[in-house]
């Protein structure tokens, strides 16, 4: 039960209607991020049919996963609730299940039509990772993703505006702002991928993908290790477990691909087939 907060969750009540800031933000980043690919997409003279196409299945298969994902490992809540396993507006969707998810159908998708996979992702990777930052002010309105009991005097030394404090009291308690701390992480990540991108004689294909995910992993296992409300596999936290594994797997693909394939397109990578 949340009490004390300033901020309601609910942004407009028309009747029964109810459209929440979680939902906001969430329609907000997946808008822009798909803005900002669309541009780049453009600026790199792609085929616009096939990627709207993909925009249109991906984005809401990812949401998909992103839901089972949750629901999968808080099966011993929802075992007895099962009315409330679509009801995403409460909250209740896993990044990772949704990375996992929309990542495998791109994957699909390209090898399908005979895409550049890695151009694909790389295109995607930098503004996938602001929407993931902008996405978490979600999980603020609905006082979730927060982190261990603390005190108020913390939160100020922080340097936080009062809003945002008084918003980390939750069931009497102050919070750490988790999701602040996770946010401003994928957002510092946004602009580096972004310079990683324009520095096209530095890097090869695909490796702006694969420091995001080296980045984004890294961060993760951190900021999740100081949330209390992990999604668990007995005692182990799902999230920093596969962020280890991820991270460990993008640094290795990158020094095997450095390796074993010298002669790899450098960016910019060739256009994709009209």
């Amino acid at each position: 039960m949340v009490i004390n907060s300033i901020l309601n969750p609910i942004a407009i009540k028309i009747g029964a209607l109810q459209i929440r800031w979680y939902g906001i933000f969430i329609a907000t980043a997946v808008l822009l991020a798909v803005w900002l690919s669309l541009r780049e997409a453009r600026r790199q003279k792609l085929n616009e049919d096939l990627l709207y196409d993909l925009i249109l299945w991906s984005i809401p298969l990812a949401i998909i996963s992103a839901r089972i994902y949750y629901v999968v490992f808080q099966w011993s809540y929802y075992q007895h609730h099962l009315g409330e396993i679509v009801a995403i507006w409460d909250g209740g969707i896993a990044i990772y299940g949704a990375l996992l998810g929309g990542g495998t159908f791109i994957f699909c998708f390209c090898r399908r039509h005979q895409l550049s996979i890695w151009q694909i992702f790389d295109i995607a990777a930098p503004t996938v990772i602001m929407a993931q930052g902008i996405g978490r002010w979600g999980n603020f309105m609905n006082q979730e993703a927060y982190g261990a009991i603390t005190s108020r005097n913390f939160l100020q030394r922080l340097q936080l505006p009062s809003w945002l404090i008084q918003q980390m009291e939750i069931s009497g308690f102050y919070r750490q702002p988790t999701f602040l701390y996770e946010s401003m992480w994928d957002l510092t990540g946004f602009v580096l991928l972004m310079v990683m991108r324009h520095s096209n004689q530095l890097f090869k294909r695909g490796e702006v993908f694969l420091a995001y995910v080296m980045w984004y992993s890294f961060g993760r296992f951190f900021v999740e290790g100081m949330r209390t409300d992990s999604l668990m596999w007995g005692s182990l936290r799902v999230s920093q477990g596969l962020s280890v594994l991820l991270f460990i797997g993008a640094l290795a693909l990158i020094c095997w691909r450095r390796r074993q394939q010298p002669t790899l397109n450098w960016y910019w990578p060739s256009k994709l087939k009209e």
